[in-house]
Parts: C-alpha cells; structure tokens; sequence
C-alpha cells in the first residue's frame, strides 16, 4: 500500500451552512458554527487545547457540551473513523471483466472540435464499422469471462455514432437477449448516441428492448453549434434536439441522461443545464471539457469561475425540486446513507481490468480512450485478453495505492480519477489529473450540501406531519 489511511474528516461552509464529512465513514453532517471551529483543533484527545484556543469566544459550558457530543460521534466511529477492513479485503480480490464497451462504429457524423476519437476514426486514419461477427465474439467473451461467477452483465454500444451501424446493433441485441437465457445472464444495456440518426423506428426499437440511453447535447443553440458541426458544415443542434426531444417523449420510463460538455466558451453552463430542462430533458449531465491547449480548453484560471458556477447550479437544482419541478443532474446524485459499493469507492471505473472497449478490427483496449494506443492492447474478441501485465496494473492503481490519494479527502467519491486523463495529463496512470480533482471536489461539495438539504427538508416535513397528527 502507498500509504495508510488515517482518520480525515473534511469541512466547508456552503450557502452559510456548515458541512462536515467524516472520509472513512462517509457520514455526512451538517453542524453549528461552533463545532465546525472546534474542529479546526480538536482530534479527539486534546481537549484542553481547544478551551484554550476558544472559551473567550464561545464559554466553557458550550464548549463542553460540544465536545461531548464529539465524542460520541467518535465513539460510534462517525467521526474520526479507522478505515473499514473491508477496503483492503476489496482491494486485493481479483476481479473479473464484467463490463465492455462495443465501438460499434469508427465513423461519425459529426466533427465535434473536442471529440477525444478524433471526431469518430480514433487518430487511426481509418473509419470503419464493427461486423456482426466481432460484436458476437465480444458477447461471448463476456459471458465466458462472467460464467459461474457473475450474473449481472453490462455492454455499451459507443463510437463515433453507433447509429450508423444500426444493423450490427439490432443483430446484437437480439443476440445478446438470446445468451442471456441460456447462461442465465441478466445484460444491461446501453447506448451513447448524438441523437441526429435517431428516428422513431430506431427509438421504437431501442425502447422495445430497455435499451438505456446518453444522449448528447451541449445546451443552448449557439453553443451546441459551435463545438458541435455537422460532417458537412453547418450546425447540429436543430435536428438533434428535435430528435432527443422525440426519444425522451417516447422512452415509457426506460433510463436516459442528456450529457452535455462546457468549455472556455460557456463557463456559464448552467444558462445550459437551464436551457435543456426547459426541452423537457430531467436527466442531465454537464462534464468539464477535457483538453490540451486548445482554445477551448479549460486552464487553472477557470477555476474560480467554475467554482461559482456550480454554486449557481446548485442553487438552480434545487429551485427546480422545490418548485415541483425537479431534475436528476448526474453529478449531484449522492446517497448518503448506502452509497457505492467499496470496490467502485476504490477504483471507480473498472477500466483495464473490469471494463474494457473492443474495436471494430476486434481488438481490446482498457477502455474507449486508449483505443489506438498499440502498448495498450489487451488481446482480441478471438483470443481474448493476451496482454498479463496490463490489467493487473489496472486493476492495483487504486486509491489505496496513490500517494496524493491517500491524502485526499474525496478518494472514495472519484477513486481516484480518470486513467486516461491521469496518463495524458497527470504524467503516469498513478498521479491523478489536478484540474479534474479541483473540479471534481467542487462537485462533490455541492452534491454533499444538496443532499443534507434535502434530507433537513424531508425531516422538517414529517415533523410538522407528527405534530399535526398529535
């Protein structure tokens, strides 16, 4: 292990409230004023250094009373906690390849300035699409790779713009639905689609078979349009929010999101989240624009910028639940009392080791982003995974196993960033990428202050219902 992992908590104002995390618990609480000063000294065993530090200000009968509640906390291990044996346990298990992500097409019909697949060929210089022959092989790959150990499944069906091998998709799907009552497997299904193929015999369908759908739009129509052209010139956004709209109409409850990205160009992206709420879209998403030096690319300097954004998201989500209107927004969607399983907490994706990408030459890669990569193929849908130096690595880069993880208050929200983006931009896959985390804990921060709200809310109705009923 890289280093141990101490008790931590984690504490901030938001909105004049005051929000404190225990880290290895994840017990969030939401304290006075005093608490959150007291624990700017207090850990647990120097108790006259904090009379010290605060009986002019607050009065030793406060401060006792206080303290004493501390010390409960702590005694039930909500605050200060050793870190669960478990995450060790979890840690050294040997997983198995649960998840792939089929590019089903290397082409695309669209020329999005920051697609990271070079707008649909991968850098390869070579657009193409997957035959049915390899997406079988995949599926059998999975079910070979799960059999007697797992029976839940997930498959992606991603690009470029999977549409435009929409034959190969519906030979897959009906494969796959046959595979799943002969092994007893149970597959869950989704789409990454920019919705300009997307018609309503394709919605039919992908509805029909509880296909799960990311739909792409990046918010208001001059900035969807400007990273978002067409192949041809000209701009996409009429034509995909027509069609998103028509999907979403016609999903009869089956899951979907509406992922959008901002950039230097719309730092005020929640004009977009706004924007794309009032389509009728309730199941959104923005994500920070990854890239290198381009125009668009988002520099430390955004950061502030950035930083009020959120808050003003945060502001806008929940005027939405309040007024009776509300959204899912991906990010701020936290549970407080269950949470993601350890091994998610400890390496998020699965990349490299539990899910992995397939190409339409058959190739495996640790996921879509290191597709064209040579040094990073992990075998073929024919032979299966050959590389045995790869996962294991993948599968040990975990935030047990980071140095400035270990270290860091959000490890078990974003287990430790992207791998992809921590290679590219971080130096190696071990040294997490700082303008993601700072994004990241932004994030989370807002997430944590929107569900202790809502939760205070929910404890102030039943209330006044108790007291009603008395």
């Amino acid at each position: 292990m890289a280093g141990i992992i101490k008790p931590m908590i984690h504490k901030y104002c938001q909105n004049g409230t005051y929000m404190l995390l225990d880290v290895n618990s994840g017990i969030i609480n939401v304290i006075d004023k005093m608490t959150y000063d007291v624990l700017d000294v207090y850990d647990g065993t120097n108790k006259e250094a904090v009379y010290r530090a605060f009986a002019d200000t607050y009065g030793t009968q406060e401060l006792g009373e206080t303290l004493e509640e501390l010390d409960e906390l702590i005694k039930e291990e909500l605050l200060f906690a050793p870190m669960c044996q478990s995450f060790e346990v979890v840690a050294k298990e040997r997983p198995i390849v649960k998840s792939l992500c089929l590019n089903i097409a290397h082409d695309c019909n669209l020329r999005c300035q920051y697609c990271f697949a070079s707008q649909g060929d991968y850098d390869t210089h070579k657009r193409e699409l997957m035959s049915f022959d390899v997406a079988k092989h995949a599926v059998d790959l999975l079910i070979r790779s799960t059999e007697g150990k797992r029976q839940h499944c997930e498959i992606d069906f991603f690009g470029g713009e999977p549409l435009m091998n929409f034959g190969v998709v519906k030979q897959t799907i009906a494969y796959i639905r046959e595979q799943e009552k002969k092994h007893n497997k149970v597959f869950k299904l989704s789409l990454t689609t920019n919705g300009m193929l997307l018609d309503p015999e394709k919605v039919r369908f992908l509805t029909d078979n509880h296909i799960s759908l990311i739909l792409s739009l990046d918010g208001r129509p001059e900035v969807h349009d400007r990273m978002r052209p067409c192949a041809g010139g000209g701009g996409s956004y009429k034509k995909c929010a027509e069609n998103l709209a028509y999907a979403v109409a016609h999903r009869r409850g089956e899951e979907y999101y509406v992922r959008g990205t901002f950039t230097k160009y719309n730092l005020d992206f929640t004009e977009d989240v706004a924007h794309m709420a009032d389509l009728g879209f309730d199941g959104l998403s923005m994500e920070p624009v990854v890239g290198d030096e381009a125009s668009y690319a988002i520099t430390e300097e955004d950061l502030p910028r950035i930083y009020e954004e959120y808050d003003r998201l945060t502001a806008f989500y929940l005027q939405r639940y309040f007024s009776g209107h509300p959204i899912i927004y991906y990010h701020f969607i936290m549970d407080l009392y269950r949470g993601p399983c350890i091994a998610k907490r400890l390496r998020g994706c699965g990349a490299g080791h539990e899910y992995m990408c397939v190409t339409p030459d058959g190739n495996i890669y640790p996921c879509h982003q290191f597709v064209g990569q040579e040094e990073y193929i992990l075998g073929n849908v024919y032979d299966g995974i050959t590389n045995d130096v790869l996962p294991p690595v993948f599968r040990d880069t975990h935030v047990l196993n980071k140095e400035r993880c270990c270290a860091c208050w959000a490890k078990f929200f974003c287990s430790g960033g992207c791998h992809a983006n921590n290679i590219k931009y971080g130096g190696n896959i071990e040294t997490p990428f700082e303008l993601s985390c700072k994004i990241q804990k932004k994030r989370i921060e807002c997430a944590m202050y929107i569900q202790a709200t809502l939760a205070m809310k929910r404890q102030e109705a039943e209330a006044r219902k108790e007291r009603k009923q008395s």
